[in-house]
């Protein structure tokens, strides 16, 4: 998992628990790095799932939410530093259905070693899209933490329905309505 995704993690939570409770999660984890992250290494997937397991049990926060909460912070960092992607797209629906053919294609040429989830379209009208997401990991709350927040970039109304297609969570369905 690149070092983006941990540092920028860890920023958040800063943010909005405190240096204390960064501190707390490291130490409180057994971490290959020690804690030490920058934004273009590279690090296992065990270590974020480390600091949020610590994090959840620290502030009584479901894994799920708070990983959707980081996507809203993440959001403000794509809209930061990568804006040419989001200005490429005048609609959210649009966006979202060329995760795999367009938006991952620009990710992985700033890292070409990033393990994305992939993003299937089933179905996609003007107000509809039916996404499968497929990955080795858990983090599809984080995926719909972004689809809220590009819709919410787009000024624009929706539902938003998941449905698990494995215990595991590494595929799920998506049901993304525009209102």
């Amino acid at each position: 998992m690149k070092g983006i995704v941990f540092t920028e993690f860890l920023d958040l939570v800063e943010e909005k628990f405190g240096l204390e409770m960064v501190d707390k999660i490291i130490t409180s984890s057994n971490l290959k790095s020690e804690g030490i992250y920058t934004s273009v290494g590279t690090y296992e997937f065990s270590e974020m799932l480390q600091l949020l397991t610590k994090l959840s049990e620290n502030t009584n926060i479901a894994i799920d939410n708070l990983l959707q909460v980081y996507a809203e912070h993440f959001f403000s960092v794509i809209k930061r530093s990568y804006s040419g992607i989001l200005q490429m797209y005048s609609d959210p629906i649009e966006m979202l259905a060329s995760i795999e053919n367009h938006i991952h294609v620009e990710v992985r040429k700033i890292y070409p070693d990033a393990e994305l989830p992939t993003f299937q379209v089933l179905e996609k009208t003007p107000t509809k899209l039916v996404l499968i997401y497929k990955s080795s990991r858990a983090m599809h709350a984080f995926g719909l933490g972004l689809m809220n927040k590009t819709f919410e970039h787009f000024n624009t109304a929706s539902t938003i329905e998941f449905e698990k297609l494995n215990d595991a969570a590494t595929e799920v369905k998506f049901i993304v309505n525009k209102i």
